[in-house]
């Protein structure tokens, strides 16, 4: 059976960022925000990345409300997260790495994460990594691994990507103007004048 959950990816989910680096404290940017895919390690700062994780595959948490995101750019290139809940932050595409409480409300939702019920924007499966990872050991029915596409489906998918590329099943094309069509504004008419 494959491998569906990589083996640094919990250990990601499980790591404290944000704390001063214990080598590098008196500098400015030593606060430890860094994660290296390669090494697996604890999380590290600016200048440990320079000196120890050169050439590896590293990536740099940052906080969105107290809470831990990971740019989708960056983690996209070692990990599938397909059915995650993304969202623009300073003009940047992230998601977050662990569940979020949410205090339940009346209102009704039509998009729930399927582990913690917290309330999505989209109709997607999880609002976290950490989400997808309880979800892929409880159904097995997920993956973060990119699936190789054999020749015939990818003709397929391409095929499907063409018809739902068609922009005109969307937004039609601007009906013809025709001399029937009725204009918007004519001729004011008045009440007429009482005597």
């Amino acid at each position: 059976m494959q491998q569906q959950v990589p083996p640094w990816l919990e250990k990601l989910l499980g790591t404290a960022f944000f704390s001063v680096c214990r080598t590098h404290g008196a500098a400015a940017r030593s606060e430890c925000n860094m994660y290296c895919l390669d090494c697996n390690c604890d999380a590290f700062c600016f200048y440990c990345r320079s000196s120890r994780h050169k050439d590896h595959q590293v990536i740099q948490i940052r906080r969105s409300s107290y809470h831990d995101v990971v740019r989708v750019s960056e983690i996209e290139k070692a990990l599938n997260i397909g059915g995650v809940q993304t969202y623009v932050i300073n003009s940047a595409r992230v998601l977050f790495l662990n569940e979020r409480p949410q205090p339940k409300s009346g209102k009704a939702v039509s998009h729930i994460c399927e582990i913690c019920g917290r309330s999505l924007l989209d109709a997607l499966r999880f609002c976290s990594l950490g989400c997808k990872v309880v979800g892929i050991k409880r159904n097995g029915n997920t993956s973060f691994m990119f699936e190789e596409i054999s020749s015939s489906s990818s003709t397929r998918i391409g095929e499907e990507e063409l018809r739902e590329g068609s922009q005109q099943d969307i937004y039609p094309l601007t009906p013809p103007s025709t001399s029937s069509t009725r204009r918007r504004k004519r001729i004011p008419h008045r009440a007429p004048f009482g005597s």
